[in-house]
């Protein structure tokens, strides 16, 4: 008996234990998943209130709507609304990604993701009772971002009038504070306008995809910017100088050549560096010693650098959905780590995830959490949310990170550097450009990151162009341009 009951002490404490552990984890998962559960358009008993909730309006930073309601009441006293936008084409089409539409038709947009707030459900007790006795219908609370509209509405008409363009380009521009983490702007192209009637959407690029934050895409040599912090820490590697003779075999076979950019072997065209540090080469944007030292460090020692940056995370932020970026772990021959340390292999990320890896190497190895919520206020005007700048994680330690500054400096302001078109005179810009091939493309996917390294106008920018050709010649001289409004606003 004294041993049953014994037994029966022993089970009623794991059932106990595996109970609370039941709590702390449905605990956990609303906590980080809750809002992602609530916005989904599974969520039946959201769609249901909808329909008796003015939504909130949305305003830029500086106070522009971005997003309101027209209320329309009928004879009978009962009214409707219809989701107006921004007065400006431009803005429109240069916000809707992060903004959304009525319809739902953009993933994970505020419209969306931020229903709690917009349809009120963040209102307490009193908020319902006021509504009730004023004999209000219920409102949802006025969102502020951190969007700007007038440069999202530049970056708009830039890109549709830039001729060296696509018609229909397709890409993305991600610009942030590096110091706080706002974002600025969200945008993917094509874009389209929400105001607009629906069935004049052309629906050929998938204009309701989010690029910015759901297109994973091979980096190029954008990626060399991890490859340069894994080689810094690595004793054999970060005092060295290396020789960049145009062609790199890592595994002998002759299958496997890795070149630079612009070299032609039916032509007999090849690009060579010479001797180079890994500054220079990472300013030459030199495919041969990067892939070199990818090989040297091993793939371990490079993934383990990449997850330091955020690579096979999940994001889980508090304000933006993004897809997790991906460092490759299987199947991995000498070849295939050489091609990672180049940013090509099947390495992928989102321009929203390169624009955190740039703001972080500016803000000395800090990665910020990306915010795009400013501030939330009920229909009475009372604030119910300000805006906090929150660490996301420490990628890497502060010298480390001005070293990267450092080279990145020297690819935009060097004569031999790849990202000058993007340089502004009397200011320190950083950056690196990415030129991606993919199989069935007729061009390379062209990048440009980088950063203004001064307190002044601490800002980020990353610009992805699909299918356009090198990143020097097309991302570059966009970035340039947005860093140029940027300080002279």
């Amino acid at each position: 008996m004294k041993q049953l009951r014994t037994n029966i002490r022993r089970i009623a404490f794991v059932l106990a234990a595996l109970f609370a552990l039941l709590i702390l984890y449905g605990g956990y998962s609303l906590s980080n998943y809750g809002s992602r559960w609530f916005s989904t358009n599974a969520n039946a008993y959201l769609r249901s209130v909808k329909k008796d909730v003015i939504p909130g309006n949305v305003l830029d930073r500086n106070g522009t709507l971005l997003a309101g309601s027209e209320v329309v009441v009928y004879q009978d006293g009962t009214l409707s609304w219809n989701r107006v936008y921004a007065e400006e084409e431009d803005v429109r089409r240069g916000t809707v990604h992060a903004l959304g539409d009525s319809q739902g038709k953009v993933s994970n947009a505020v419209e969306s993701f931020m229903a709690s707030y917009l349809y009120g459900f963040k209102q307490n007790v009193w908020d319902r009772l006021s509504d009730f006795a004023d004999g209000r219908t219920r409102q949802g609370d006025t969102l502020t971002l951190t969007l700007d509209a007038d440069l999202c509405g530049y970056i708009s008409r830039t890109v549709s009038r830039d001729q060296s363009l696509p018609s229909h380009v397709r890409g993305a521009v991600v610009v942030m504070n590096w110091q706080t983490g706002e974002v600025l702007s969200l945008m993917s192209f094509p874009s389209f306008d929400p105001a607009a009637d629906e069935s004049l959407v052309d629906r050929t690029n998938q204009p309701y995809f989010n690029r910015a934050t759901q297109g994973m895409y091979a980096p190029g040599s954008a990626f060399k910017i991890v490859t340069l912090s894994a080689a810094l820490r690595s004793p054999t590697l970060q005092n060295r100088s290396f020789t960049c003779g145009g062609t790199f075999l890592p595994d002998g076979d002759p299958a496997h050549r890795i070149v630079d950019y612009g070299t032609d072997t039916k032509e007999g065209v090849v690009v060579s560096h010479g001797q180079a540090d890994l500054k220079t080469a990472f300013a030459l944007s030199c495919n041969n010693i990067y892939a070199y030292a990818a090989a040297q460090m091993g793939d371990d020692f490079l993934r383990a650098e990449a997850m330091k940056y955020g690579f096979n995370e999940n994001f889980l932020f508090r304000d933006i959905v993004a897809e997790n970026s991906s460092y490759p772990d299987e199947d991995r021959s000498l070849w295939e780590v050489a091609l990672t340390g180049i940013g090509q292999s099947r390495l992928q990320m989102s321009p929203l995830h390169l624009c955190l890896i740039t703001a972080a190497v500016a803000n000395d190895g800090v990665m910020m959490e990306p915010r795009l919520l400013m501030e939330a206020a009920s229909s009475a005007g009372r604030t119910r949310l300000t805006y906090t700048q929150s660490e996301y994680r420490r990628v890497t330690d502060a010298d480390t990170a001005r070293t990267i500054r450092d080279a990145m400096l020297l690819a935009v302001n060097s004569a031999s550097g790849t990202g000058g078109a993007a340089a502004l005179p009397g200011w320190t810009v950083c950056g690196k450009t990415g030129s991606a091939e993919l199989d069935g493309q007729e061009n390379t996917n062209a990048w440009f990151t980088g950063f203004i390294a001064d307190a002044r106008a601490p800002y980020a920018v990353t610009v992805l162009l699909e299918d356009t050709g090198a990143g020097g010649t097309y991302a570059a001289p966009l970035a340039g341009k947005i860093f140029q409004w940027l300080i002279a606003k």
